[in-house]
């Protein structure tokens, strides 16, 4: 079973994504933060597969969260897809160059959700164990 981290401040984008990737079929359990600081503290808590991080938040924006994470060895290789509304081509390369696997702009469309999301071999995602 799959646990992805969905990291929004909009409680009915969280409910979007999650519904987004409950249409991909894969067997999970879904964590909830509404800002990278409680990010932080659900990843130190939970082993985790995938995140799906929004950019613009409160205390601790996406982008900053993805650097602090891609700072620690254990999760060099989770996952992370951005899940924003900045569409800027310099906001796509910052992310990317932070370590983001991906990078999808809202509105999600359920096509490159899907085909963005299906790129990531969760068969070789080891998440550390708490």
């Amino acid at each position: 079973m799959l646990t992805v981290l969905i990291v929004d401040d909009s409680k009915i984008m969280r409910a979007i994504v999650k519904n987004h990737f409950d249409e991909l079929g894969h067997d999970c359990t879904y964590i909830e933060a509404d800002n990278g600081f409680n990010a932080l503290q659900q990843l130190g808590t939970h082993s985790v597969h995938l995140v799906l991080l929004d950019w613009n938040m409160p205390q601790l924006s996406g982008i900053d969260f993805l650097k602090k994470v891609r700072a620690m060895e254990q999760y060099k290789n989770l996952p992370i897809v951005m899940v924003t509304s900045e569409s800027a081509r310099y906001n796509v390369v910052e992310a990317l160059k932070s370590g983001a696997t991906d990078y999808i702009i809202k509105p999600i469309n359920a096509r490159n959700f899907r085909e963005k999301i299906s790129k990531i071999d969760f068969t070789k995602v080891r998440p550390d164990n708490k």
